[in-house]
């Protein structure tokens, strides 16, 4: 079972652990919902070391990574980025990544928690006489994410960067503990999100630095119960529960952001280019509010239904604290995903009402 190399600092603040994937993480500090409320009406702070990264170097890093991926990243400067798919040659996607240019590399980012899966799939795809090369960094670097209304507060306080203005996934490359970080805007939470990449050998450091600065904000740890409420209800989809190859990217409303139709060909395009010219996406990436007792939650996988109609099924769910209704990503077939659309789903033998609405369930006032 693989750790965090924050491991023990997750001890000290009390965190119960859960296991996600071949990882053992932090499920919360002992109050969920008051972890999500901290995220919503200031400021939290979370480990995301298990996620995926990859550093591809090399004169070709460019142009080999645009032949395989589906969104173009030609156009992009150092400091810019971008969402991007890899999909299989039916347009099934594998993967969903960020994608953060900078002067001498490139950095990929899994969006969910999906271990070094990326890596094993662009490595066969990294064919003799390329020359890009790959670095797994998945053990190597780690992430922290800092979220809230005062995020940026505590990144200038924190590290001297005034990043009020800097656009979503852009980033700035800032020394940590000897080491050269990556910090970045990013999504998460639907509050201010910002996340700090670097070498494990800077993560204790910058972690001690956030903290000594944010403990006069109150800055509070959430674990992956209360960062999984919050995605869901900002309605950001992750690989691995949403995105995967049950569905290809248009289904996920994915147009206009993480695959092009203009670039040329690469594994999918087809797929994609023909679903455009047809409009015959088969279902769509909607959200549902579901009316179960006591705070049900449906797990991945629950059939949706219209009547006895099988439709399609439930991806993420979740009790939402803000919302105090059960929430969830539901892929029913697209005549069935207009908002206010009454569908039902099927938890344990029992068909519960679902209403179909527009995401994000929640957006900052």
């Amino acid at each position: 079972m693989k750790q965090s190399p924050l491991h023990a600092h997750h001890q000290a603040l009390g965190a119960a652990f859960e296991t996600t994937g071949e990882w053992e993480m932090p499920a919360h500090y002992g109050d969920p919902i008051a972890e999500h409320l901290a995220v919503r009406n200031g400021l939290g702070i979370a480990d995301l070391s298990l996620r995926g990264k990859i550093q591809v170097t090399g004169e070709d890093r460019v142009t080999w990574l645009q032949s395989i991926i589906s969104n173009d990243i030609l156009p992009l400067k150092p400091g810019q980025g971008l969402y991007s798919t890899f999909m299989t040659h039916k347009g099934k996607m594998l993967s969903y990544f960020r994608v953060y240019m900078l002067e001498d590399s490139v950095m990929v980012e899994d969006v969910g928690e999906i271990g070094g899966f990326t890596f094993q799939t662009f490595r066969k795809f990294l064919l003799y006489g390329t020359k890009a090369k790959m670095n797994n960094c998945l053990e190597t670097w780690g992430i922290l994410l800092v979220s809230g209304r005062a995020a940026g507060t505590l990144i200038q306080d924190t590290f001297g960067l005034d990043v009020t203005n800097l656009p979503s996934l852009s980033s700035i490359l800032h020394p940590i503990g000897n080491h050269h970080a990556l910090i970045v805007k990013t999504e998460e939470t639907g509050e201010l999100d910002f996340e700090i990449l670097t070498p494990v050998g800077a993560l204790s450091v910058a972690w001690d630095q956030l903290w000594a600065a944010g403990k006069s904000m109150g800055l509070r740890a959430f674990g992956t119960t209360a960062r999984e409420s919050l995605r869901v209800e900002a309605g950001i989809p992750k690989a691995g529960p949403d995105l995967n190859e049950n569905i290809v990217p248009p289904e996920a409303n994915l147009e206009g952001k993480a695959f092009s139709l203009t670039k040329g060909c690469y594994p999918g395009q087809e797929v994609v280019a023909r679903m455009d010219t047809y409009g015959s996406v088969k279902r769509r990436l909607v959200g549902l509010v579901i009316e179960t007792p006591d705070a049900l939650v449906p797990p991945e996988g629950t059939k949706i239904y219209n009547e006895d109609r099988e439709l399609g099924w439930v991806s993420s769910a979740v009790h939402s604290p803000t919302l105090k209704k059960t929430i969830a990503f539901g892929f029913p077939l697209r005549d069935f995903a207009k908002p206010d659309t009454e569908l039902t789903v099927d938890i344990n033998g029992q068909r519960h009402r679902a209403v179909v609405q527009t995401l994000p369930f929640y957006s900052v006032p």
